[in-house]
């Protein structure tokens, strides 16, 4: 059962849900500006070490909660549909996963949708990843992690980086990945009543801005259609009350298949990236799993 902590942050989105029922659907200006809100909702701890760094070209932050190793990486992909999001949204997500590996997390400001539509998001991610590797990080100390739309952007770079020859990553995190941008889940419509934060007419539309025109199912933006042989050992986290229930069972489902090694985990009735849920119970239970996940995998 969830906590009260978790369904009190599930009321509050699903009473902004309510509150814009009936509405023109927001400007991209508007969404971005809204979703920025999660900044002061939930703020970076007085503990945390911020610092801004530039990575091929993108501006990113390394972000160290205390006992974080210098010789541990997390590049950490953010959320938000490939057109929301930046370092400010996730900077206390981004420490939480900090704290729980004992490594520092290099936070992303990619590119968005649809001033930068495919692959924009998917060529920063493979850049930073090798910027990491071009000054002096071990692949054997460095992980890949993501929630939604960051969740698939991870899958993708790894698929991109396996396919280009690059030396991957120990292991990768996805919390909540959006890995279906055809949005062909049947939790898409089984799941569409239990889930206030995201739902396929917002989905859609941001597919629809960032694919430009593509093919929903091209591997490289959708990787539940790729080729997942080969990946790193993946950690799934999922709640049941969310309509990409789906796309993280099928990824599990499908890199199981292909021989990946996958821990893959569904929460009942728990909601869409619950482990950002600050002070709740699931948050930190899921940040115990992440840290088990990663210390077995980074040296």
């Amino acid at each position: 059962m969830p906590s009260v902590e978790h369904d009190q942050i599930m009321a509050a989105m699903r009473a902004e849900q309510e509150a814009q029922a009936g509405q023109p659907p927001p400007t991209v200006a508007e969404q971005r500006a809204s979703y920025e809100l999660i900044a002061d909702f939930w703020p970076v701890p007085d503990d945390a070490s911020i610092t801004p760094v530039e990575v091929a070209g993108r501006p990113a932050e390394w972000v160290a909660a205390p006992g974080a190793r210098s010789d541990r990486t997390v590049l950490y992909l953010h959320g938000g549909g490939y057109v929301i999001g930046s370092l400010a949204t996730h900077r206390d997500l981004a420490t939480r996963v900090s704290r729980a590996s004992a490594s520092r997390a290099l936070l992303l400001d990619y590119r968005l949708a649809p001033e930068h539509p495919f692959p924009a998001a998917l060529e920063d991610a493979m850049a930073a990843y090798r910027w990491l590797l071009l000054n002096g990080h071990d692949p054997r100390r460095l992980a890949l992690a993501g929630d939604s739309a960051g969740g698939g952007l991870t899958l993708a770079t790894l698929v991109g980086l396996r396919d280009a020859g690059d030396s991957l990553p120990s292991a990768a995190v996805c919390l909540s990945p959006w890995a279906d941008l055809a949005l062909l889940g049947e939790s898409m419509e089984s799941r569409a009543n239990d889930d206030p934060a995201v739902d396929r007419m917002t989905l859609q539309r941001w597919a629809d801005q960032y694919l430009a025109g593509i093919d929903p199912r091209q591997p490289l933006a959708s990787p539940l259609y790729a080729d997942l042989s080969g990946l790193p050992p993946l950690l799934l986290l999922v709640g049941t009350a969310e309509v990409l229930l789906d796309d993280a069972a099928r990824v599990g489902q499908k890199a199981t298949a292909a021989g990946v090694e996958v821990v893959y985990e569904q929460w009942p009735d728990l909601g869409h990236v619950f482990p950002a849920y600050a002070n709740t119970p699931e948050a930190a239970e899921a940040a115990a799993l992440i840290e088990t996940f990663l210390d077995k995998h980074l040296i």
